[in-house]
């Protein structure tokens, strides 16, 4: 690497070396102005030699690997996004449930089981109740949760003394 830029400084170097000698040469008027441009361009060739020669064979231009790439975790992240909020759903229609209860005189827990409804929002789907049975709690939840008491589980316990 350093050989390589030793290598285009010294042609620098001599090309701007022999341009001045040139420059100097030559005789004042047009042809003066015509040999500054061609000396220009002589100096820019050389100044982009490197450049110009770089073999850019070995890129890779295909960018549909890097474009199924970014597929892939947009999905991911779409997937993470939607268990979020299934979770966060689940999370608060429990809590709802037992705050319903609480207001019924019913200490329940609950934990809901959420699918994808037709829009692509979740929707509390199934629901499993440890406490007393309530069917004023049961109706409500078929009622304001849409969860049929087909889909509530009520796992009883027994009063502690």
């Amino acid at each position: 690497m350093m050989e390589t830029l030793r290598s285009w400084l010294t042609g620098i170097v001599i090309v701007t070396l022999l341009l001045s000698v040139l420059q100097a040469l030559v005789p004042e008027g047009s042809l003066r102005q015509l040999a500054s441009f061609a000396g220009g361009l002589v100096l820019l060739a050389a100044l982009l030699g490197p450049v110009l020669r770089l073999d850019l064979s070995g890129l890779d231009a295909d960018f549909s690997r890097w474009q199924e790439e970014v597929e892939d975790r947009q999905t991911e992240l779409l997937e993470a996004q939607e268990a979020e909020l299934s979770a966060r759903i689940a999370e608060e229609t429990a809590a709802y449930i037992s705050d319903k209860g609480s207001e019924l005189g019913v200490s329940v827990t609950a934990r809901v089981e959420t699918r994808t409804g037709q829009d692509g929002v979740p929707v509390p789907w199934a629901v499993d109740l440890t406490g007393r049975r309530s069917p004023a709690l049961e109706a409500c939840i078929a009622e304001d949760l849409g969860i049929p008491a087909e889909r509530q589980v009520w796992h009883e316990r027994e009063a502690e003394n």
